[in-house]
């Protein structure tokens, strides 16, 4: 009796347990579809002959490549791959130079102890605390007083990198879990403190590294507030956040909203090819890099 009563509950409590998966798999479906739907609808809409902003439909009646070849070759009124040119070298310049400047304050903050070193974090904590656009019209006018402001992409490249340093707290909190005792075994062997920077500790932060990379490359490519206060009115200088809400201005939108979701589309293009390349040093670890080669 006993037995079976206690096979009784196991097959109760494995009853329960798949329903619950099922449960689960469903509300992860439903919440999937929820999510991936804009996106298919972004895609279609691209591909749409029909012209228009509004459409009672979801499926395209027809399919056309027409809107990406007028929006690349044909556009005079809207220069997107001059766009989207000009986002591309803001980004990756931003990207190199922020992501240096991320580790070296953040590894000089976890690694170094020296006067001042926690009011120094206090207030960089507090002033990455407000938003970003409160600074602007100061940023703005202090750009324009050194005289840099004739060359709109020079300008958002050096505030986005000069401005990451801020940023360095996730990057020290991993830099903390590293253990101190690989840079003093490196030190004791004679190495530097750049040398145990570039060959001990780069080398076990590829997650971080990774995160970092990501996160800057993506703050030019989507930032619209700061490149609409810097470009103004010149066109050869805009960034292709701030072009494509120009497509939707009431007397583009009609005429221009197919040519928006083809730009939605190829914008996202650089950012999921990054992501993909570099998604495999997620895998490897904190440990993988203290493997001794």
């Amino acid at each position: 009796m006993r037995r079976r009563s206690s096979n009784e509950r196991k097959q109760s409590y494995y009853k329960r347990q798949r329903a619950g998966n099922v449960v689960i798999q469903v509300v992860l479906l439903i919440l999937g579809l929820i999510w991936i739907l804009p996106l298919l609808w972004i895609i279609l809409t691209s591909f749409r002959a029909e012209p228009g902003s509004y459409t009672s439909y979801f499926w395209p009646k027809g399919f056309t490549f027409d809107n990406y070849i007028r929006l690349i070759f044909e556009d005079q009124q809207f220069k997107f791959s001059q766009w989207f040119i000009n986002t591309l070298i803001v980004a990756v310049i931003s990207c190199v130079g922020s992501t240096f400047i991320v580790l070296a304050v953040s590894y000089a903050l976890s690694r170094l102890r020296f006067k001042m070193r926690k009011p120094i974090m206090n207030v960089a904590l507090i002033l990455g605390m407000f938003p970003g656009f409160m600074s602007m019209v100061a940023i703005y006018y202090i750009l324009k007083g050194m005289g840099l402001t004739e060359n709109p992409l020079v300008c958002l490249t050096l505030v986005y990198i000069c401005g990451s340093g801020l940023t360095y707290y996730i990057a020290k909190g991993f830099f903390d879990t590293i253990p101190k005792s690989l840079d003093e075994s490196a030190y004791l062997d004679g190495a530097t403190r750049a040398q145990v920077f570039f060959h001990i500790t780069i080398p076990l932060s590829k997650p971080i590294i990774v995160y970092t990379v990501l996160t800057t490359f993506m703050a030019p490519w989507v930032d619209y507030i700061f490149p609409s206060m810097i470009c103004g009115a010149n066109y050869d200088s805009y960034t292709v956040a701030l072009g494509m809400f120009k497509m939707l201005e009431r007397e583009f939108i009609g005429t221009y909203y197919t040519q928006f979701a083809a730009a939605a589309v190829l914008v996202s293009i650089p950012i999921g090819a990054l992501f993909i390349a570099m998604q495999k040093y997620y895998v490897g670890g904190v440990t993988g890099g203290a493997v001794k080669g």
